[in-house]
């Protein structure tokens, strides 16, 4: 029987002693921090006034605990947004037409331009202080984050094994009940992986969100990401590597004392009849487990989580006539599919006017063609980094006291800022006098390639035990092994980290395909140096005719690849 405890038993050391002492000063200390950060955040800055960024390195711990409370504030609101999301999107149909293309659209359109778009809003908001900027900052780190964590638990709810749903049903779990019993239970393994990569991908766009221009004034939040643009400014590579070396630091504190307990406790949660006999550790949850306060305190707060059972239920048993299955009358699905359909047709009569009016059909011709030419570098890319990371992550998803070490090694290299990199690949591309065409291609996938490699650790890792056993059994060993036992354990979550990877290549292909270093630009033909072109120019036509476009090659690629690779993953992986 396969049973998810929400909360593990109380666990007492050798000696019978409890550590309720030993924790209470680290519990205190991160309040204290908590507070004073929030207290720093909502104070009442002027608009205007001069807020300087000191290089010194004795302000980074202040800055670093700035931009990890703007991070962790941005991964709470993301996950609140994944599981409306992925609930509607999943359990209903007409929600699912709509929602999956409008995230498909919203992870292609780049996270300056929502920046952009929401700085004036937040700022009229809270008018008089930087509040506003400080949201419009939290905002921007959110749309970095929330894509990748919907599309995990969303896949994950689609592929609930057909033996748990049964039990569901036969236990008449009411869709509340089910939620928090069975789905979100079994997506725990693999949302908590794409929250350590969305929290690492966040740190791509704290320069973005940190230093912010408007209304011809520059406004800089004390940081990690404003250090980091002032060390640029000014030139200092000394100042860079301190910034790089606190985040470093920042990255192993949240992942002891944050990520590792979690991942650790959610092994519980892992799809398997027989115990794992090599599960991740965590010498915090182990503290946790031995607190008496608080065991005391989580007991309290999940019974009044569990009431809520009793208040969302069914009000039948599964004896009456209520509980038969009733399917939804043909006409609500046309009706839904109508008013879609209008809606298209709509926002294409308005597309063909503007296209007419502003940019003409020659214009929208050639940048169709610039998009193919970004549509195969994305192809390629997205191939050879599966090459790479899908051993490598089965590999350390199939041997958790390496993923131990691994993990806060994987978030800092997924975390570490790959625009850094863009300097050294212009210096090597003059010198070496390599096509730019070519070669400015990888920079688009060194930030969005660690989506592939955690969503594959994160789906070996919750392969059944008895799974690999049985694999050993048969004496399964090289291609066989691979295709009738480690891919199809995998699939699902492949297809999931590839299309955030995917999406995440078509927004750095504005910053990748267009590259400046000093005096020296390079640019290659696609459709990322096309916008960036026209954002500096400021030709607002022709920057909406580009994201368009990105934006109907996003949602063309994932509805004739991605989504049918989806299906194959429910149909066939999971049936």
């Amino acid at each position: 029987m396969i049973r998810f405890q929400y909360f593990p038993r109380q666990v007492v050391d050798a000696g019978g002693n409890r550590w309720d002492w030993a924790l209470l000063p680290l519990v205190l200390a991160t309040l204290v921090l908590l507070a004073y950060g929030a207290r720093q955040m909502i104070a009442p800055y002027q608009i205007g006034a001069v807020l300087p960024i000191s290089l010194d390195p004795t302000s980074l711990p202040y800055y670093l605990l700035r931009t990890t409370l703007r991070m962790f504030i941005a991964l709470a609101a993301s996950l609140l947004f994944s599981f409306i999301f992925a609930a509607l999107a999943a359990k209903v149909r007409v929600c699912e037409k709509v929602l999956v293309p409008m995230l498909d659209i919203l992870q292609s359109i780049p996270v300056l331009g929502f920046l952009s778009i929401t700085v004036t809003g937040f700022i009229a908001l809270f008018p008089g202080n930087l509040f506003g900027v400080e949201c419009a900052a939290i905002f921007a780190i959110f749309t970095s984050q929330a894509w990748n964590m919907a599309f995990s638990l969303y896949q994950s709810m689609r592929t609930v094994p057909n033996e748990l749903s049964e039990a569901a049903r036969v236990f008449q779990l009411s869709g509340w009940q089910r939620f928090w019993r069975l789905e979100l239970p079994f997506a725990m393994p693999q949302l908590l992986w794409n929250m350590m990569m969305s929290m690492s991908g966040g740190w791509f766009f704290v320069v973005a969100s940190e230093a912010i221009s408007v209304s011809g004034q520059d406004i800089k939040l004390p940081g990690i990401g404003s250090y980091i643009a002032a060390a640029i400014d000014a030139r200092d590579l000394g100042a860079i590597g301190w910034a790089i070396a606190a985040m470093g630091i920042g990255i192993l504190l949240y992942d002891q004392l944050f990520f590792r307990p979690l991942l650790a406790w959610a092994d519980k949660f892992r799809f398997e009849a027989t115990g794992s006999d090599a599960a991740q550790s965590s010498w915090l949850l182990t503290l946790l487990r031995r607190t008496d306060v608080i065991q005391k305190v989580a007991r309290a707060g999940i019974a009044v989580f569990e009431r809520s059972f009793t208040w969302f239920r069914k009000t039948h048993d599964g004896t009456s006539i209520l509980a038969r299955a009733r399917p939804a009358p043909a006409w609500q699905s046309r009706a839904a599919d109508a008013v879609i359909a209008a809606l298209v047709l709509i926002a294409l009569w308005q597309l063909s006017g503007f296209i007419h009016a502003e940019v003409g059909w020659a214009e929208t011709g050639h940048v169709f063609v610039l998009g193919f030419y970004t549509l195969i570098r994305v192809l390629l890319l997205i191939a050879l980094a599966a090459l790479v990371w899908v051993p490598v992550g089965i590999w350390i998803g199939l041997n958790p006291r390496w993923a131990d070490r691994l993990q806060a090694i994987a978030q800092f290299l997924a975390a570490f800022p790959a625009n850094l990199m863009f300097p050294i690949a212009v210096l090597a591309i003059v010198h070496f006098g390599l096509n730019p065409n070519i070669w400015l291609a990888p920079l688009m996938v060194l930030g969005t390639q660690w989506y592939i490699l955690f969503n594959v650790i994160a789906g070996a890792s919750t392969v059944p035990t008895e799974l690999r056993y049985a694999a050993q059994n048969l004496g399964l060993s090289g291609w066989l092994k691979w295709k009738r036992y480690l891919l199809p354990a995998i699939f699902p979550s492949f297809v999931t980290g590839a299309i955030t990877a995917s999406g995440g290549s078509w927004n750095a292909s504005i910053v990748a395909e267009f590259v400046s270093w000093g005096p020296t630009t390079l640019q290659a033909q696609g459709l990322g140096s096309y916008i960036a072109q026209m954002t500096a120019a400021g030709d607002f036509p022709r920057i909406a005719l580009g994201i368009g476009v990105m934006c109907v090659f996003v949602m063309g690629l994932n509805h004739f690849v991605w989504r049918r690779l989806y299906r194959i993953a429910e149909s066939k992986m999971h049936s």
